[in-house]
């Protein structure tokens, strides 16, 4: 038996990877620790709840993980936890390098203390900058990082942090860098959730005015099964990205939601641009598939319409959580 700390648990990807981890390695001892800010939901955890040992808490407060790291004899880490809003980050930058920065940086003490054998770090395609939409480069796991965004800053800066405590102290890290991830339990700030429950809801989708704008997308369980590769079989100090190679403009997401509820085009509502709004992504992930065999199982296709379905039979789940969004999507221009 082994024993795993999952941080960020409750959110959309932690609590979907609580929930494969447990499905997968049942007598393993799972610690999920989330803050349960604002797009935290304890109760995405409700199915896995009598199998995970969960812990209200920051990730940034070292004696609380010094306390959890020591009593669970906790042998890995899998960071998720992250502020990951890029329209709220525009608005409140500084929350931003707290989070994902500087709690990081307090996470890695901590690991490094307790002697940790494995510090898995997720990060993001964003770290890279963005590409032109008719460029025909890819990123890979040696590009150079060009954040464009506080969001990305922060992430990128934390990367630099996961590998500094590595190269410097010997910590046994890796990464993964991860396309766009869809399915269910994401909070309905997100660009494919809140097209899907606007439009449950009769309301317009704010379509910002660069709608050509394009994103990779992954289904989140492909995802985990990616994390759980790379946990079993990759290369201490190696970083390996996640992506399938699927890239769909906002604007043709859009036109999915409204298709697949059978909408007519016109509830789309064209909004001003967020301030350094990247173009497109794309990730190599040639190197997790050769070196650990990982390849993704969800087509893009089905994955969608199985994620538009869940949300309109779960109105339960999200409609208590759209008076939390921070943000307004058509107020950039105000």
């Amino acid at each position: 038996m082994a024993s795993i700390l999952v941080t960020g648990a409750a959110g959309f990807i932690g609590s979907q990877f609580v929930r494969h981890w447990v499905g997968r390695y049942p007598d393993d001892s799972v610690v999920a620790l989330d803050a349960l800010t604002y797009a935290g939901v304890e109760a995405n955890l409700a199915d896995v709840r009598d199998w995970v040992t969960f812990v209200h808490g920051d990730m940034g407060d070292s004696a609380l993980m010094d306390r959890v790291l020591a009593e669970h004899e906790v042998e890995t880490v899998v960071n998720f936890a992250a502020e990951s809003h890029n329209s709220l980050a525009v608005l409140d930058p500084r929350r931003f390098f707290q989070t994902n920065t500087m709690g990081t940086h307090a996470l890695l003490d901590s690991c490094r203390r307790a002697g940790v054998a494995r510090f898995h770090h997720i990060s993001t395609c964003e770290v890279y900058g963005d590409l032109a939409l008719d460029d025909d480069r890819v990123f890979t796991e040696e590009s150079p990082y060009r954040p464009r965004t506080p969001y990305n800053a922060s992430k990128a800066a934390a990367d630099h942090a996961v590998r500094a405590y590595h190269e410097t102290f010997g910590l046994p890290v890796t990464i993964t860098n991860c396309a766009n991830n869809y399915g269910p339990y994401q909070f309905p700030e997100k660009v494919l959730p809140l097209f899907i429950t606007r439009s449950l809801d009769q309301e317009p989708i704010p379509v910002y005015a660069s709608k050509d704008n394009r994103r990779e997308w992954i289904h989140v369980l492909d995802h985990c099964r990616a994390v759980e590769a790379v946990l079993k079989g990759g290369r201490i100090g190696e970083t390996y990205h996640v992506g399938t190679g699927v890239e769909v403009s906002v604007d043709e997401m859009a036109d999915l939601v409204l298709a697949e509820l059978g909408l007519p085009q016109d509830r789309k509502m064209i909004v001003p641009d967020r301030p350094g709004h990247d173009r497109r992504y794309l990730l190599d992930s040639r190197k997790i598939r050769t070196e650990l065999g990982w390849s993704p199982l969800v087509d893009f296709g089905t994955g969608i319409k199985d994620t538009i379905r869940w949300y309109a039979e779960n109105r339960e789940w999200w409609a208590p959580l759209r008076g939390r969004i921070p943000v307004s999507e058509g107020a950039w221009g105000h």
